[in-house]
């Protein structure tokens, strides 16, 4: 299964461009999000190290990912060439290069991620180039824009004719927030709207790539003024997390919101795409032990999390985005390779290994009473994460 999800991916949906840049889609839709194509190669940095084909894929992708920000940071996903695929009727500033133009916190953090990592395990700095900065300070300007979306942003993003979760509320500007010291996100990594603006695990993440970028800055760029400014803007969207992004649950104790709107309103759930509450010690926030992290896990684990199902073949968090009694094998993934047993792992790696409907891969979400019933045959990030929860109970782990 390993052999098939990992070779799967490699070639059928990376593509070198010929300017060296690397394009790649998510499976069964023919464009590239930001956030799906950096998770897809995550586990062939192991490789970067000895292997400088993979390497120079890995780097061609940084590099693309980057231009595509430097075109519209507040795009999910591009087409490969200026074609108008895509959601071009959307009511926001669209063009023909832009697949989505759905703003998502986490579509600025994987492509920051993805070039450290690149780093971290190949040695490699010649994806820290000008495109590379640029795209930094237009992230770090956007964030911090972003920080008060009432009064600040132009963002604005409707779209006719659809569910509400494909949409933004108030003439596209989104829900009501007050300013918290967090920065804004319009949708979720699943592509669906937030119900309160600040999404606490984007936000969680957005800190750790702002201390990666602090490094970069610092270390390889010689830039002391990029890499105070990151600094400071990690501490400050740090601050908000913990003054606002904590809530006293009355069965768990304190516990990370999902997502809050700074007037007092919060959301108590989890979904399966990544960056989640699951996925915080995956991400590098903080460690599995935290015990803030512990009591939102058991939370989020049980009925209390309203996408969280349990059934004859499986139990685990599913999504909006997908039909109620679906969990999918991302969210089974992340809560393997944040378990701290190694019973709860195998376990996890075991139940991923049962549910793949006899075709060999991984899917979005599957029934769990019933895996022959899921969704997307062609899932390439799903199939990306079996492999890399599998490498790391064998041992072998993405530095960083």
């Amino acid at each position: 299964m390993f052999e098939q999800c990992i070779s799967n991916t490699w070639n059928t949906t990376i593509k070198r461009l010929p300017d060296g840049s690397t394009f790649v889609i998510t499976g069964d839709i023919p464009a590239m999000w930001l956030r799906d194509s950096a998770a897809q190669l995550r586990p062939y940095l192991i490789l970067s190290s000895e292997d400088e084909q993979i390497a120079d894929l890995i780097q061609g992708l940084v590099e693309r990912q980057f231009e595509f920000v430097n075109l519209d940071p507040y795009a999910n996903a591009f087409n490969e060439t200026a074609n108008g695929h895509g959601h071009q009727e959307d009511l926001t500033e669209m063009t023909p290069a832009v697949w989505e133009r759905k703003y998502e916190i986490d579509s600025l953090c994987y492509p920051i991620q993805l070039s450290y990592l690149l780093w971290k395990n190949a040695g490699r700095t010649a994806q820290f180039n000008e495109t590379f900065r640029l795209g930094v300070e237009k992230i770090m300007k956007l964030w911090r824009t972003e920080r008060r979306h009432e009064s600040a942003s132009e963002y604005r993003f409707q779209r006719l004719n659809c569910p509400s979760t494909d949409t933004l509320t108030r003439d596209g500007k989104g829900s009501l927030t007050a300013y918290t010291g967090m920065t804004w996100s319009g949708f979720r990594p699943s592509d669906d709207a937030c119900t309160y603006g600040y999404l606490i695990p984007a936000n969680m993440f957005a800190v750790v790539v702002l201390r990666y970028a602090a490094e970069i800055a610092e270390q390889v760029l010689q830039d002391e003024a990029m890499a105070m400014e990151a600094k400071q803007l990690a501490d400050e969207i740090d601050e908000g997390i913990r003054k606002h992004g904590t809530v006293d649950h009355p069965e768990f104790g304190k516990v990370f919101a999902y997502e809050i709107d700074g007037f007092g309103n919060y959301n108590f759930m989890d979904d399966a795409n990544v960056p989640s509450l699951l996925s915080i010690p995956y991400l590098g926030y903080t460690d599995a032990e935290d015990p803030v992290y512990i009591n939102t896990r058991s939370m989020i684990l049980s009925r209390h999390n309203p996408y969280y199902f349990e059934g004859t073949a499986a139990s685990g968090i599913g999504s909006p985005h997908t039909p109620p009694h679906y969990i999918w094998h991302i969210a089974l993934a992340i809560q393997g390779m944040t378990a701290i047993s190694n019973e709860e792992k195998d376990h996890l790696l075991d139940l991923m290994e049962h549910t793949d409907a006899g075709t060999g891969y991984m899917h979005e979400g599957f029934h769990v009473d019933d895996p022959s019933a899921f969704t997307r045959p062609w899932f390439s990030w799903a199939n990306m994460m079996f492999c890399e929860f599998l490498l790391q109970q064998c041992g072998i782990q993405v530095k960083r």
